[in-house]
């Protein structure tokens, strides 16, 4: 397994989202990592409703009182701590989550071959 470096905390807004376009190779619809305080969870940018990205312009993502991200297109309320939809087209369905965790205040995730 190799470990990628996706950001640093101070990278993320406390209460934001932050997109990590330059993983993309990870995942087509790219990344988006929230933020409260310490905690980070991260997610695959795609709104389960139509499979269309979560951002309204490319890495620009809307939340809500620093606990929820919004879907840009039919405004469809996500969890930050567990991806799931609260309100909007989708209530009841979860953002796909991405297994990550700290090394050195780098927030990594791995990759590479399984089995």
């Amino acid at each position: 397994m190799t470990l990628i470096t996706l950001c640093h905390l101070q990278d993320i807004a406390d209460g934001g989202a932050l997109g990590l376009p330059q993983h993309q190779q990870l995942h087509p619809a790219g990344l988006v990592a929230v933020r409260q305080g310490e905690q980070v969870w991260v997610y695959i940018n795609r709104c389960p409703h139509f499979s269309v990205p979560l951002d309204y312009r490319p890495q620009e993502f809307c939340t809500y009182r620093g606990q929820v991200l919004m879907c840009a297109h039919h405004s469809a309320m996500f969890r930050f701590e567990d991806g799931h939809c609260i309100d909007g087209p989708c209530q009841g369905a979860t953002l796909e989550s991405v297994p990550v965790r700290w090394v050195d205040n780098r927030l990594v995730m791995e990759v590479g071959e399984e089995g």
